[in-house]
């Protein structure tokens, strides 16, 4: 592959994380304003709405991938988002702000995650996610938002104050437009995918990278440009439960929603993930409980370790 094909490539890649991040916020924005008009509290959108939409470009991402007949990227997507979103968008969040934590976090949010984190890899044994797995992991990812819903309104009828990542959003305009960007928002997160996963595999083949290795890196890092943004500028403006609430739920939709509701539709090999992989995951979020109940803060130290070790897991994969 010359420099100049390299090149275009590469900012076909840019521009598509550009692209995913635009239908990411038409999708969320005209679901908020809807849900507004519709009567829905800030907290039940917060929790629903947001915690959805932002995952959709993974979703978008890995059920284009499965159907492309490109498992590695669809399941090296949801692997590689769930590693860069505790490495590095957490780990740039505490740097930029050190990020505090509450009992509820260290008791529930973070041990749920953990637990699915760990359970999780134990259906790619046979070398696929089936329809059946990827169901009860839908169902699972319906139950862990009731559930969650539940919590923060009996907190709420405490009178505890419950922080959710809601858009400054008044119930402008009409019922018709907020569908109509939630339309738009879902054709922008298509083409965006598409012009993703299409650059992706050629750089990939360029330089040698396996489909699993792209997916768990470029394609991983493009579908998270909206946790990314969310929890950067939630750090900077200290609103830390947004900032960690972001991550956690993300990760736990990546692995029940997006790759449950992914092989609904279409069944998912798993034979491109590596055990370095898995354990990277996995140990990145055994390490977050620690450091979150030392003095119940991610400190900016902490925060550097995280990152730091992103670089030490981007050297031992990446082709030599």
């Amino acid at each position: 592959m010359d420099l100049p094909q390299v090149l275009t490539e590469i900012l076909f890649i840019g521009l598509s994380f550009l692209i995913l991040f635009v239908g990411a916020e038409l999708l969320v924005r005209g679901g908020a304003g809807m849900a507004l008009k519709l009567g829905l509290s800030p907290l039940v959108i917060g929790l629903t709405v947001m915690a959805y939409g932002t995952s959709m470009p993974e979703f978008i991402v890995s059920l284009k991938a499965a159907f492309s007949g490109q498992p590695d990227i669809a399941i090296g997507n949801v692997v590689g988002s769930n590693i860069f979103n505790i490495a590095v968008i957490l780990g740039l969040s505490a740097v930029v702000f050190p990020i505090k934590t509450h009992l509820q976090v260290l008791r529930w949010d973070a041990p749920l995650l953990l637990v699915v984190t760990v359970l999780a890899p134990l259906t790619f044994l046979d070398g696929e996610v089936s329809r059946v797995e990827g169901g009860i992991f839908v169902l699972l990812a319906v139950a862990c938002t009731v559930w969650t819903l539940r919590m923060a309104r009996r907190d709420e009828r405490q009178g505890k104050v419950v922080a959710v990542d809601v858009p400054e959003i008044k119930p402008t305009g009409s019922l018709l437009g907020d569908v109509g960007k939630i339309v738009a928002g879902l054709l922008v997160l298509v083409a965006g995918s598409r012009l993703l996963v299409d650059n992706a595999v050629v750089v990939a083949s360029g330089f040698g990278m396996s489909e699993a290795a792209i997916g768990l890196t470029i394609v991983a890092a493009g579908t998270s440009m909206p946790e990314l943004a969310t929890s950067i500028v939630a750090a900077w403006r200290r609103q830390s439960d947004i900032a960690l609430g972001n991550v956690l739920g993300s990760n736990l939709f990546n692995i029940l929603f997006v790759l449950g509701a992914s092989s609904v539709v279409h069944p998912i090999r798993t034979t491109g993930i590596q055990p370095l992989d898995l354990w990277m995951m996995i140990g990145v979020t055994v390490l977050l409980v620690p450091l979150l109940a030392t003095g119940k803060r991610l400190n900016r130290i902490e925060g550097g370790l995280l990152f730091a070790s992103y670089g030490g897991y981007l050297f031992l994969i990446w082709p030599k």
